[in-house]
């Protein structure tokens, strides 16, 4: 049940904090609602919205300049589904890194609405480096002879490394016919050529016999298309060696 006007949230957020023993007043020095434990002294500072947006989280960064104790509250409506306040776990993930709580409200037709915290202020981040994926994104970049994509590109193919490889592999079956996985990766520096041809990814190769692979029309096409890619990866290639080939010489000469 979603509501119309965020201070349709503000009657249950003041019942559940009054429930924790907090006095609560609203709209304190444009603070949605403010809430202080007698006892304790503790100070809360609620903003509120019906929808997590950028408006609410700058709010929230603001009120930390008046008292470290900032909650977010929005309401969670059940039937948003796909929309982008209701990734709570990324959001929560978020406030925990700027120091803000963070809290949902849902609303029912026939009970009482549920109120949840996701995070309290200050609740440090939980997630952490993802070791594995930064690993692997930083064997992407490695890999990749050059930028071929354009940044922000949507419903695209990419020229990821993966492709560069099933490229290569396709250019030395263009260029030498049929050709074994050892032989093919000889000439492409393509380790794994033989997983890449045996998945056959893009509908590029095929298999002629045990061992043996040739190239398809479709794969001789790509070739064609992407003859910048290749020509780059080729000049690489040729530098590399060339390079390589002077510190031999320089080693050699040291030797003498």
């Amino acid at each position: 049940m979603a509501v119309k006007h965020e201070t349709e949230l503000y009657k249950p957020l003041k019942a559940y904090f009054e429930n924790q023993g907090y006095e609560v007043k609203s709209e304190i020095m444009h603070c949605d609602l403010v809430a202080i434990h007698p006892e304790t002294g503790d100070t809360l500072l609620v903003e509120m919205k019906k929808t997590f947006n950028l408006a609410l989280l700058l709010q929230g960064v603001e009120r930390l300049r008046l008292n470290g104790s900032v909650i977010l509250a929005v309401e969670r409506n059940r039937k948003k589904g796909g929309s982008h306040n209701q990734r709570f776990g990324d959001l929560t993930e978020l406030c925990r890194m700027l120091g803000l709580g963070l809290m949902t409200v849902t609303f029912f037709k026939t009970k009482a609405p549920m109120l949840e915290m996701l995070c309290q202020p200050g609740d440090p981040p939980v997630r952490g480096q993802r070791r594995t994926r930064q690993a692997r994104l930083l064997t992407e970049f490695r890999e990749r002879s050059g930028d071929y994509n354009t940044g922000g590109s949507n419903n695209r193919k990419l020229v990821t490394a993966y492709r560069e490889k099933a490229l290569r592999i396709a250019w030395s079956l263009s260029q030498y016919g049929s050709l074994a996985p050892r032989s093919i990766a000889e000439y492409t520096d393509v380790q794994r050529a033989a997983d890449i041809l045996q998945k056959d990814y893009y509908g590029w190769f095929l298999r002629v016999k045990r061992g043996l692979y040739s190239l398809k029309p479709e794969g001789e096409a790509a070739v064609k298309q992407h003859g910048d890619i290749l020509a780059n990866w080729h000049q690489k290639r040729s530098l590399a060696s060339a390079s390589s080939d002077r510190q031999q010489l320089k080693g050699d000469n040291a030797h003498e």
